[in-house]
């Protein structure tokens, strides 16, 4: 009994000792990072303005009476965010 306690006691100091190590590791989510509230304010404008300018693009190329319903009630949701 006195062995395994010894064991025990051993095997957590050595964890101790190399957590910095092993924390990144065992994390799950060690890739996401911590964005403001300014970063997803404007990651997400930057998508919103990708999708007007797809919907522009199909506009240029084949003229407004070729969109879809769907891209002309897109358009409009965009153009008043």
């Amino acid at each position: 009994m006195n062995y395994l306690f010894i064991a025990i006691a051993v095997f957590v100091v050595i964890l101790w000792f190399f957590r910095d190590k092993i924390k990144p590791k065992i994390s799950a989510n060690n890739s996401q990072k911590n964005y403001t509230i300014d970063d997803k304010y404007n990651s997400e404008k930057r998508e919103r303005e990708k999708e007007i300018d797809a919907i522009l693009s199909k506009i240029g190329k084949n003229g407004i009476g070729d969109l879809s319903e769907k891209d002309r009630k897109r358009l409009d949701e965009l153009s008043k965010k």
